[in-house]
C-alpha cells in the first residue's frame, strides 16, 4: 500500500505547519491543506484524501463539525476531529457526525499516527462489511444471479467466485463446511442447512448429517455408501437419507 494522503483542516498557519511536518515526518502524504470549512469541502471532493484532520474551531462561517457533516453526506472519507475544547457540548455536537477519531490538542505524534492507523483500519472493515451486504442483498434480490451457475465464496477475506458445476461435495466440520471441488478446497463459516438452501435442492442431494453431494458426481451406490467419479471419494450415506438418495437419482 501507497502513503496515505492527508488532507489537513486547521485556521492557524503555524498549528498547521507543525501538523504537516509531524505528518511527515511519520510517513504520510499531506496532499491539502484548508484553513475553512468552505475550502475543506472542495478540497475533499478535488483531491479525495484517505483520511481527513478537521479543526473543529475554525474561522468563518462554516465550523469543522458543519463541513464534516457536508462531506459526509457527499463523500465517503474517514474524519478525525482535532479540538482544544473537550467540553461536554462540543463532545455531543462532534459525535453526531460519527468520526473516526477525536483528539484532544495539545497533541503528540504518536496521538496523530495512532489515530491515523485506527481510522485507515475501522473505514477498511466498514467498507468490506457494506461490500458484503450489498452482495449478499444481490444474491438474494436478483433472480438471474440466484439461478446462474455460480455462487461466490469468501476465502482470505477476497469472494471468489466458483460454479457450482465444479462442486463435488460438502462436507460439515463443527462449525465450518468444507466446500470440494476437483482442484480446491474452501472453509467457510456456516451451517449445512444454510448450505442447503443456497445451494438449492434441484443439483445437490444431503446424504448424511455431515455430507451434501452432487448428484451428477454419483459414480456408484453400494449402500451404506456411495463413490464420487474422479475424486474417487467414498462418502457415508445417513440411514434416514437413503429413501431422498434412492428418489433423486435415475434407476432403472
Amino acid at each position: 500500500m501507497g502513503k496515505i494522503n492527508v488532507l489537513v483542516v486547521e485556521d492557524e498557519s503555524i498549528v498547521s505547519k507543525d501538523i504537516q511536518n509531524s505528518l511527515t515526518k511519520l510517513g504520510y502524504n499531506v496532499v491539502g491543506v484548508a484553513p475553512t470549512g468552505e475550502k475543506a469541502i472542495e478540497l475533499a471532493h478535488t483531491l479525495n484524501p484517505d483520511v481527513i484532520l478537521m479543526d473543529i474551531m475554525l474561522k468563518g462561517e462554516m465550523n469543522g463539525i458543519e463541513a464534516a457533516e457536508r462531506i459526509n453526506a457527499e463523500l465517503k472519507i474517514p474524519i478525525i476531529f482535532l479540538t482544544a475544547y473537550a467540553d461536554n457540548d462540543t463532545l455531543s455536537k462532534a459525535k453526531l457526525v460519527q468520526p473516526f477519531g477525536y483528539i484532544i490538542k495539545p497533541f503528540k505524534e504518536i496521538d496523530l499516527h495512532t489515530s491515523i492507523e485506527m481510522a485507515i483500519y475501522k473505514y477498511g472493515k466498514e467498507q468490506e462489511v457494506i461490500r458484503q451486504r450489498d452482495f449478499l442483498h444481490n444474491l438474494v434480490e436478483n433472480k438471474e444471479v440466484k439461478e446462474s451457475d455460480s455462487i461466490f465464496i469468501k476465502a482470505n477475506s477476497k469472494l471468489i467466485k466458483i460454479k457450482k458445476s465444479s462442486i463435488y461435495y460438502i462436507e460439515a466440520l463443527k462449525d465450518y463446511v468444507v466446500i470440494h471441488t476437483k482442484d480446491a478446497r474452501y472453509t467457510i463459516h456456516s451451517t449445512m442447512k444454510d448450505i442447503e438452501i443456497k445451494m438449492g435442492l434441484e443439483e445437490f442431494v444431503r446424504v448424511h448429517r455431515s455430507y451434501i453431494v452432487r448428484l451428477d458426481k454419483i459414480s456408484s451406490i453400494d449402500f451404506p455408501n456411495l463413490f464420487l467419479e474422479d475424486e474417487k471419494k467414498m462418502i457415508p450415506i445417513g440411514g434416514s437419507y437413503r429413501d431422498e438418495l434412492s428418489n433423486r437419482i435415475n434407476m432403472l
